[in-house]
């Protein structure tokens, strides 16, 4: 199968190198400075165990890639926010041996939160949703970094909204051999949930840093306790903590890469790289959404929500409001 890479950075980028690694055919998908640095010097993932230069072929659209084909697999890896874009732009186009690319050919939602799956499903009619935990960093344009060792990450898979099928096990395997783990799963929403209610802390640690204090982490309760109450309303069923532990257990561990120093996850990114944008929406968003679908509060998701839209329209630096700030503005005072 060719692994057809949408959105290069941080955990695309890192998905497709290790694929390129172990053999398999990846075309990367870039913009701007990230194609143009991969262009001319090509992928540079750095590890715990060194840096490797990966000549991985991109393209920065469609028309670029010169056809599909029906071995082709599409592996969505951008922000949520850019999902509806990409697969508009992806969808329509012909597959040699018959059919669209939204008709035949499998995609991969890879991204944090739970409405990309059901962006695509509404186009697409093979669509598996990917729990992705693999911790990453854009670094710069044409340099990503993986602290993950002796596995990269850990990336559940399934059918979606439900089941396995064959195709969802060949992805796997081919990952396996990747260096990255990849449990093929009935329930893979299940797997999404949980790690949603462990993103309603990204736009926390966006906005304010690291979350290393007790004041941090009491905000980051409140906004859990907020999302396990909306869920069960709604009556959405995800992983609970000892669940998480069996799977995942001590079989990733985390060190420290040269020269690629971790500030923070997605959201934090984003706002370091002054994109304009932020997954909050996604995020906790969904938890908005679901709290007012099934009537349960949930003003501090509100909050962390539009202060991290603001941060993102604002260009505003990445953690440089106190956490005491960002509680008045939780609590209106």
């Amino acid at each position: 199968m060719r692994y057809i890479i949408i959105g290069a950075g941080a955990v695309g980028g890192t998905v497709g190198c290790r694929l390129a690694e172990a053999g398999h055919d990846v075309v990367l998908v870039a913009r701007g400075a990230h194609k143009a640095a991969v262009e001319e010097h090509g992928l540079r993932l750095r590890t715990p165990v060194g840096t490797r230069v990966h000549r991985i072929p991109v393209v920065g659209n469609p028309a670029e890639l010169g056809g599909l084909n029906q071995d082709d697999v599409l592996f969505l890896a951008v922000k949520t926010q850019d999902a509806e874009a990409a697969l508009d732009a992806w969808g329509a186009l012909p597959v040699a041996g018959g059919g669209t690319v939204a008709e035949v050919l499998p995609l991969v939602c890879a991204q944090n939160g739970v409405e990309s799956e059901r962006i695509a499903l509404r186009r697409f009619d093979r669509v598996y949703g990917m729990c992705v935990w693999l911790p990453a960093t854009h670094v710069e344009p044409g340099t990503v970094a993986a602290e993950g060792v002796p596995h990269t990450g850990m990336l559940h898979l399934g059918r979606y909204p439900g089941g396995t099928d064959e195709t969802a096990g060949r992805i796997a395997a081919d990952l396996e051999k990747s260096n990255l783990l990849a449990p093929v799963v009935p329930d893979v929403m299940r797997w999404k949930y949980n790690k949603l209610l462990a993103n309603l802390a990204n736009a926390l640690e966006a906005v304010t840093g690291p979350i290393g204090t007790d004041e941090a982490r009491q905000l980051y309760r409140r906004a859990r306790a907020e999302g396990e109450a909306a869920l069960t309303a709604a009556g959405i069923a995800w992983v609970g903590a000892e669940e998480e532990r069996e799977v995942r257990g001590d079989r990733i561990r985390l060190e420290p890469v040269d020269g690629a120093e971790r500030g923070g996850g997605s959201s934090w990114q984003s706002l370091a790289r002054g994109t304009g944008r932020i997954e909050a929406d996604y995020l906790n968003g969904e938890i908005c959404l679901l709290g007012r679908s099934h009537g349960v509060p949930t003003p501090v998701n509100d909050a962390l929500r539009r202060m991290a839209n603001a941060f993102a329209r604002e260009r505003r630096p990445a953690g440089s409001m106190p956490v005491a700030e960002l509680v008045t503005v939780v609590d209106g005072r």
